[in-house]
Formats: structure tokens, C-alpha cells, sequence
């Protein structure tokens, strides 16, 4: 399984680095999760419905956190897309989740998969 970013997650991914100094070890163990379960499963990760495009986009909502130290219940939340015929994941978004928990960046997703 080969794994990419887009720009956009890089530059979100390292603004939380700042503040999340263990965020690159938890991506490693979301990796590894990811690559026996790339189409996820509940309630880990969801497919997010009603795109309207082919890619299978998916939702990391119980991402492990170790300097939140609150589990898989850590607020962080992950999107992205499998693409099975190049067998490649590629991370779109990732955010903390604050308040209110959005779908996804619908705008970015249709940049980069239609």
C-alpha cells in the first residue's frame, strides 16, 4: 500500500505537529491500521456518502492521539481517499475537532478527484 498527501494536508498536518508533538508516531499506527483495513471499518472510520464522484473518501473519526492522551476519543479527525486499482491512500484533511464536527472539505475533494 503506498501513501500520499495532498498539499494541503502537509500544510494542516504540520501546523498540529506544533501542537501535537506525537502526531507523526500516531500516523505511522493509522498506517499500519490502514493497510489491513484500508476501506476502514465501523465506528473507526466511515465512508463519507453523497459526494457524487467514484473515489471512495473516508472519515478517520477515532484517530489515537498519544499527547491528548484521551484514547481513540482524541478529536483529531482524518479524510481520505482509497484508491484501489493503484492500491494508494491519500490523506486529504486533517483537523481537530473543535465544536461542531464538519463532514469534510467538499471543495478540496472535488479538486482532486473528479
Amino acid at each position: 500500500m503506498e501513501f500520499t498527501s495532498v498539499a494541503e494536508f502537509d500544510s494542516e498536518f504540520d501546523k498540529l505537529l506544533k501542537k501535537y508533538r506525537s502526531l507523526e508516531e500516531d500516523l505511522k499506527v493509522l498506517k499500519a491500521v490502514l493497510v489491513k483495513y484500508p476501506r476502514g471499518y465501523e465506528p473507526f472510520a466511515l465512508r463519507i456518502p453523497g459526494l457524487g464522484i467514484e473515489t471512495e473518501i473516508y472519515k478517520v473519526k477515532h484517530f489515537r492521539c498519544k499527547a491528548l492522551n484521551r484514547g481513540s476519543r482524541s478529536g483529531i479527525r482524518v479524510i481520505y481517499a482509497y484508491l484501489e486499482a493503484k492500491q494508494e491512500i491519500k490523506f486529504v484533511e486533517i483537523y481537530y475537532k473543535e465544536k461542531g464536527d464538519v463532514d469534510c472539505n467538499k471543495e478540496r475533494i472535488q479538486k482532486y478527484f473528479t
